[in-house]
């Protein structure tokens, strides 16, 4: 009996020490419970609740704004997005992870190339976006990415002379803005043409274009002739009928008027083109070896073709990838940096072992390495997926507002519902909720995956 009740009284001074514990404990973590609560539980719950009553928040609605959701063809688009999103997103960030990081261990400024990789994550989204913005300008003038597309374009295709160009009205040439445009007259071996254009500012005028003139006098001043024609052949002047100050006749070379070097005409008889030439200098051009009959001089509509102006990259077709293209910018040192540290955990006598026995190294990565990191890819591949599903700042600031509505994601559809003018806080409470569920099963998933590795 003693015994037991010297065992008590040992035993009080633990469960009260024990208790002290507790109760210390409850001390400094209730701070971080009542920040938890007020940022996390409590917005939870009033968004559950007032998902459950309409835009006004006056009248109960019960499930209606979830069965909207459904039926709102702008939210089926979102979350169509947000699934290519899902899809997309991650599984290219892991990929270009895992091959960063295979391929800045076989390079000697290792570190200087990771931080350049991971350099972007010190870049908020807001700025990200500003930038990108800007990179996917239709405008090659303004557009980076559009500016080296039309670069490469024109160096394997040539662009249009005069894009600008149009006949002058009334002086015997036909066909709309654009071209082609053809003679209305017939012209017969001997003859010649004189060929009027407007619309090209003087600044656009080739360099090397002499005055129209000089052409015109090769023949006795007869209208434009660049060179004798011969009986076999049609002679003629393609010009700019505009003289500095407004002076001069229309239709008529006059002085200070310059030739259009470069510009294709063409002898078209019975629909089919005889003969090609291209205007000299001084727009001065010849077809020879005609034969007898009536011909067409017309001018093809790729002399006035616009210049190619680079892909529509923030079009209703792009705009979803393009976005994409901005978040991998961002991410990819995130996930090279976490996939690089899995790699550096692995075993080398595996891979040495596998080498020795003759192993490629197309096969060491495919049966060693891929498996030895399918942890370190679960948990990144995961980790990007709660993060895409929640992105909102790259998807606002780069898609214009007429394609707002194509690049739309559940996080910016809730936001617009709510705030940026549908004023329906109803639907965007449900919206946050449909977020909500569709987030924490891979947080879920997420944390179980980190207690078994640290287990």
């Amino acid at each position: 009996m003693a015994d037991t009740v010297t065992a008590r009284a040992a035993a009080n001074p633990r469960r009260r020490a024990q208790r002290k514990k507790r109760r210390l404990a409850i001390v400094f973590v209730l701070p971080a419970l009542l920040l938890l609560g007020a940022l996390v539980v409590y917005p939870v719950v009033f968004s559950f609740g007032r998902s459950l009553f309409d835009a006004s928040g006056d009248r109960f609605v019960g499930a209606g704004n979830y069965a909207a959701i459904v039926h709102d063809p702008a939210t089926l688009k979102a979350l169509r997005n947000s699934t290519i999103w899902v899809v997309v997103a991650p599984l290219l960030l892991t990929g270009l992870g895992l091959m960063l990081a295979v391929l800045t261990e076989k390079v000697r400024w290792a570190t200087a190339f990771k931080l350049v990789l991971f350099l972007p994550m010190a870049v908020s989204f807001l700025a990200a976006g500003i930038v990108f913005r800007l990179a996917y300008e239709q405008d090659p003038d303004r557009g980076v990415l559009n500016a080296a597309v039309v670069g490469v374009h024109d160096a394997f295709d040539d662009t249009a002379a005069y894009p600008t160009a149009r006949a002058r009205e009334g002086q015997g040439l036909t066909g709309g803005a654009g071209g082609p445009y053809s003679t209305e007259a017939t012209v017969r071996p001997g003859g010649t043409v004189s060929l009027a254009f407007v619309g090209v500012a003087p600044g656009a005028v080739p360099a090397d274009a002499r005055p129209a003139a000089g052409a015109n006098a090769a023949v006795g001043g007869s209208p434009g002739a660049g060179a004798a024609p011969g009986p076999d052949g049609i002679a003629g002047v393609v010009f700019l009928d505009f003289a500095p100050g407004g002076a001069g006749t229309p239709g008529k070379v006059d002085p200070g008027e310059k030739g259009l070097p470069g510009m294709v005409v063409e002898a078209v008889r019975d629909g089919r083109v005889a003969a090609t030439a291209t205007a000299s200098a001084d727009g001065s051009f010849r077809f020879t070896g005609l034969a007898e009959g009536e011909y067409a001089v017309r001018l093809p509509a790729a002399n006035f073709a616009a210049p190619y102006r680079g892909v529509n990259w923030l079009g209703p077709a792009l705009v979803t990838p393009a976005i994409i293209g901005a978040y991998l910018w961002v991410w990819t040192g995130f996930a090279m940096v976490l996939i690089g540290a899995g790699l550096a955990a692995i075993p080398r006598d595996a891979l040495e072992a596998a080498r020795m026995d003759g192993a490629s190294e197309g096969q060491i990565f495919r049966r060693i390495t891929v498996p030895l990191l399918a942890p370190v890819l679960t948990v990144v591949f995961v980790t990007l997926v709660i993060n895409v599903m929640k992105v909102f700042d790259l998807v606002y600031i780069i898609a214009p507002g007429p394609v707002q509505e194509e690049a739309n994601v559940l996080a910016t559809r809730m936001w617009l519902v709510s705030f940026g003018g549908g004023n329906d806080q109803g639907l965007g409470s449900a919206l946050s909720v449909v977020l909500l569920l569709l987030v924490v099963p891979a947080m879920v998933f997420n944390v179980r995956r980190f207690r078994r590795s640290g287990a």
